[in-house]
This record gives structure tokens, C-alpha cells and sequence, in this order.
């Protein structure tokens, strides 16, 4: 729809980011920002800095450039693109500008928020693209918006989309976009999340009173506004029960963990490298703490995953996309966004 000119309001997309391109020079850039933050790596500055621009940034992006070259497009990289057609198809259904920023690299927030600014607008509703919360996705986001708010743009105002994980508009186009594409015979559903370190869980818990323990299947508990763990066993639970599947048909896991801290268990690769002994021969996984499909999803779980899957005595192995452009993610995507700017 064309927005009406006197109309001061936009919604601002938030996805995490990717290099400009699959060279070495640009994945070490695109690395060295999103590592050094401190809601993703949290050291003091000394040790991060030592740890990612002395040990990782040596070695990394040489084999992150090769893994990018794999999943690359020839739009570019699979997450921004796949963020811009979103954008374009929320465009479609509002009357309000929609911008689009990337915590890391470009298009930057502050781009994202000047492109608003020069349309006029003086009230945004800014939708970080993560379903659950955490210190890594959600709050660094939010974090770094207000920073640039505060330093560039002092007269707007932004408001936020919060975490959606419970959300039933969500579930019910998570688990329509999982069961149309289940096959019929699979016998298991792994749903692997993101992981994060532990301490992250209780460091994001003003309530002090998580215990990484049972308090995670509590229907009511204190912590489970700000608790990534709970948040991706009640997506799980909330879908397994929207698609009738039986419990012991679906398993929850955790991928991408970096360095020797300990992260949240069980690991994705470690549990995949272990089904097929287990009599799992035909596999279905999806990856919900993803919206778009990126690297981690199309590299690390849709290729090193099923050959690792399959290697260990696996058959088949099906991985099921996010959610991308689907229609119906497109207008919960709308529906938060428009929640919020009634609230102006």
C-alpha cells in the first residue's frame, strides 16, 4: 500500500546480519564485530579482545568463507536476502514505511533508522527477528538501538516487538509451515535451537531464581519472561502439541556452541551422530530460533548435519526450512508490528 505522506510512523525489521561477501577480508570483519560484542561473547573487553582478535580471527574466517561460498546465492547472502523480500512483503499489507537493519554489518540499525528518519517518520516500532529472548539475539538488538537512538536520533521514539515464542499467531505458522512439509514416515522430529553458554541463562534472569533444572516444564515461573531455555522447550512443546505428535517422536538439541565454556546440552551434532545406533533412520529437524534461513541452518545443520546424521547409521534425513517469506509469518509479523504502533 502507498503510505499517506503525513503519516509518522514506520516499522523497523531486525535480523543479526551477514559479510558483504563470501571473501576472507569481509568474514573477518563481519566476525570481528559480531564477536567482540559483549551480549555475545561476555568477557571484560581485555580477555574478548584477546580471545577473538588473538586465537579466532587468525583462523576463522578463512573456513567461515568456505562454509559462506556453499550457501551463498547470486543475490548474496541467503539471510539478507531472504530479510529484504520479507520486508517487501510486509510493505505490501501495511500503511507505513518498513526499513530493515542488521545488528551486524550492513544494512547497519542506524541505516536502517535514517532511511525512516528521511521519510519523515518520528515514531518506530522496531520487530527484532527472534522468536525467543536472549542476551545475544533480543537484548543486544534492543541494546544497540537505543544507542544509536540516544547518540543519532534523539527526537524518535522506538518501540519494540517483544519475544513471540508463546505467541499463538506464531505457533500456528510455525507448526503449519513444519507439517506441510513433515514426511509422513519420519521417526523422529529434532528441533534444534541456537545454544548459548549457561551463565547466559542466569545472567539474563533478574529474578535470580532459574535453576537450569525442572523450572524450565513450570507452567508458571518467574524467570520464563527472560529464559532462552524455557522459551525453546515451549516453542517445542506448544508446536509437538499443535501437530499431535506423540512426545517420544520429537527431541529438542542445541548447535553452534564456540569455545570450551560449557553451553547448553544436549548438543545437536553430538545427539545427530548418535540416532542412527539408536534406530532413528529417517530424520526430520527444523531450527525455530532462526526466522530466515542462514548459514547456521543451510551449512551447519542442512549439509554437516545430515552427513554426520548418515554417517552414524542414519537413512534419510529431511531438513525443514524457517519460516523466510511464508504468508502467514508475513502477517505475524504484521500483527506484531501493528500491536505496537497502536501504542504510540
Amino acid at each position: 500500500m502507498n503510505q499517506p505522506v503525513h503519516n509518522k510512523k514506520g516499522i523497523l525489521l531486525v535480523n543479526l546480519g551477514s559479510p558483504k561477501s563470501t571473501d576472507v577480508k569481509d568474514v573477518k570483519e563481519y566476525l570481528d564485530e559480531f564477536l567482540m560484542d559483549e551480549k555475545v561473547i561476555d568477557y571484560r573487553w581485555i580477555f574478548r579482545a584477546l580471545l577473538v582478535q588473538g586465537i579466532i580471527l587468525k583462523t576463522r574466517p578463512n573456513k567461515s568463507a568456505e562454509a559462506y561460498k556453499t550457501v551463498w546465492t547470486d543475490e548474496g547472502s541467503p539471510l539478507i536476502v531472504i530479510s529484504k523480500n520479507l520486508q517487501k512483503e510486509l510493505q505490501k499489507l501495511v500503511d507505513v514505511p518498513v526499513g530493515l537493519g542488521m545488528r551486524y554489518a550492513e544494512p547497519s540499525i542506524q541505516t536502517g533508522i535514517q532511511e525512516l528518519v528521511d521519510k519523515g517518520i518520528t515514531e518506530i516500532t522496531l520487530v527484532p527477528l527472534y522468536p525467543q529472548y536472549a542476551m545475544s539475539t533480543t537484548e543486544t538488538v534492543i541494546d544497540k538501538a537505543e544507542e544509536v537512538r540516544l547518540k543519532f536520533f534523539p527526537d524518535i521514539k522506538i518501540n519494540y516487538v517483544q519475544p513471540f515464542y508463546n505467541r499463538e499467531i506464531y505457533i500456528d505458522a510455525l507448526a503449519k509451515s513444519i507439517g506441510e512439509k513433515l514426511p509422513p514416515d519420519f521417526d523422529l522430529l529434532q528441533f534444534s535451537y541456537h545454544g548459548v553458554p549457561e551463565r547466559h541463562i542466569y545472567k539474563t534472569d533478574p529474578t535470580k531464581t532459574c535453576s537450569m533444572d525442572n523450572c524450565c516444564q513450570k507452567d508458571d515461573h518467574p524467570s520464563h519472561k527472560f529464559c532462552y531455555r524455557h522459551q525453546c522447550y515451549k516453542v517445542t512443546e506448544l508446536v509437538r502439541e499443535k501437530l499431535g505428535l506423540p512426545k517420544e517422536k520429537v527431541l529438542v538439541t542445541f548447535q553452534s556452541r564456540l569455545g570450551k565454556d560449557k553451553w547448553m546440552e544436549p548438543y545437536t551434532d553430538a545427539t545427530l551422530e548418535g540416532l542412527g545406533k539408536k534406530g532413528i533412520k529417517k530424520l526430520a529437524i527444523v531450527c525455530p530460533a532462526f526466522v530466515s534461513d542462514c548459514l547456521e541452518t543451510l551449512e551447519e545443520i542442512s549439509v554437516e548435519g545430515k552427513e554426520i546424521f548418515l554417517h552414524g547409521g542414519g537413512e534419510r534425513f529431511d531438513y525443514i526450512p524457517c519460516l523466510n517469506e511464508d504468508a502467514d509469518w508475513v502477517n505475524v509479523v504484521k500483527t506484531l508490528s501493528e500491536e505496537k504502533l497502536a501504542q504510540f
